[in-house]
């Protein structure tokens, strides 16, 4: 990197409430040689609402011209420019365009950073109710029914609470195939509209949320999914596993705790299980 190049800014906008906006935020769309936004009419809007107005250069950059501009992009980062980039809400690159640019500024030695802010994914988790201590982000499901029953087919065993966002028009049809996938009474929250004035939280089994959505949904949705419980199981069951490990080389009482995390069983249980079984 040398003292000329440029620095890619990924800047967070409000997810609804406009004064949710970091103060980094407005000096940096006022400040920047570069904007490239996803809607620049939001762009516009929300400049209002910080009563900021760009100096540089104003461009649109969402999904349709991603591929062509991030080589522009590249140009004026490698030029000394500082080019900040910000979608329709949220941090770029999360389910949104900015991904392209990040791994092309990175290939070309550029700093990158960020202006943290709001997020539905964090906060959708927050109010949920659900365990929040491990968790994956899983985006869009696929919008063609057997691509999303079989993407949550590969899910229905994960531990981990799991954060979805979903279209109004599709809520109904992605709750039942959870539903179908994980269990009609796995737990779940159902999150819309976060920090608008219709914020609304709904919280139950995924049967119980897809009977609710039939109703019709409106707004911006992000879903949160509780974990699969450990699979029921015994002792008997899984102390085969637990020799051929400790035989490979492993300690007993790693090999326990391990097991004993995965499947809820007593890590007591399981190590003298092994110990009666290596004495017999």
């Amino acid at each position: 990197m040398t003292a000329s190049t440029g620095v890619l800014v990924l800047a967070a906008t409000p997810i609804g409430d406009p004064r949710d906006a970091a103060p980094r935020l407005g000096q940096e769309l006022a400040t920047a040689d570069v904007v490239a936004a996803e809607d620049t009419r939001r762009l516009k809007r929300l400049c209002a609402d910080l009563g900021v107005t760009p100096r540089g250069a104003v461009l649109s950059y969402h999904e349709h011209n991603e591929a062509s501009r991030t080589p522009e992009l590249v140009d004026r980062l490698r030029a000394g420019e500082r080019v900040v980039v910000v979608t329709d809400a949220g941090m770029p690159s999360v389910s949104d365009p900015g991904y392209r640019l990040v791994t092309a500024a990175v290939e070309a030695d550029v700093v990158v950073t960020c202006v943290p802010g709001p997020s539905a994914v964090l906060m959708a988790l927050a109010v949920s109710g659900l365990p929040v201590d491990r968790f994956c982000f899983e985006g869009f499901l696929p919008r063609k029914g057997g691509e999303r029953s079989r993407t949550l087919a590969t899910l229905a065993d994960e531990r981990r609470t799991m954060v979805f966002f979903e279209a109004p028009h599709r809520i109904e049809a992605a709750l039942r195939a959870m539903a179908d996938a994980f269990g009609p009474q796995r737990p779940a929250a159902v999150c819309r509209e976060l920090t608008k004035t219709y914020e609304e939280v709904r919280r139950g089994g995924l049967a119980e949320l897809a009977d609710w959505a039939a109703e019709g949904v409106r707004g911006e949705i992000t879903v949160v999914v509780g974990g699969a419980t450990a699979r029921a199981t015994s002792v008997e069951e899984v102390l085969p596993g637990i020799q051929e490990r400790v035989a490979a080389g492993e300690r007993l009482k790693d090999v326990c705790a391990d097991v004993a995390a995965q499947t809820g069983l007593s890590k007591k249980a399981l190590y003298d299980a092994a110990l009666a079984a290596r004495q017999a």
